[in-house]
């Protein structure tokens, strides 16, 4: 059984924690400077959310993304609570990047606020652990 009850609260929880980095005055800043913009692609139940520093779009992205990651939910769950480090996930295959991987993986200092955040953002969900 997956971690994510259905692909609704999937994209609910992992929506409000990107809205948690749209708060971090420095990671739009540099989305913006950078022109940097993700596409996630969750499968098992799937879910797709766009980021960028105009905001959080749930399904069908409305441009391009500059770096788009493929993973399961319960992998993203296991990053986002660190029990997965990023270069493990790229390095086995967990995560798939399309985009430059030196790009992501500048990215993931950015992500802290996120990571910090995560625990209770799934908690109040009814994540499991």
């Amino acid at each position: 059984m997956t971690v994510f009850s259905s692909s609704e609260m999937a994209s609910d929880v992992f929506g409000r924690l990107f809205d948690v980095l749209l708060e971090d005055e420095q990671f739009v800043e540099k989305a913006r400077r950078e022109a940097l913009s993700v596409q996630l692609v969750h499968t098992k139940p799937d879910c797709r959310i766009f980021v960028s520093s105009e905001g959080v779009v749930h399904g069908e992205p409305p441009s391009k993304a500059s770096i788009t990651l493929k993973m399961s939910c319960d992998t993203a769950h296991a990053l986002w609570m660190g029990r997965l480090l990023v270069p493990a996930a790229i390095a086995t295959g967990k995560v798939r990047i399309r985009g430059r991987i030196a790009k992501v993986l500048e990215l993931v200092p950015m992500l802290q606020p996120a990571f910090d955040s995560y625990p209770a953002i799934a908690a109040e969900s009814g994540v499991g652990a």
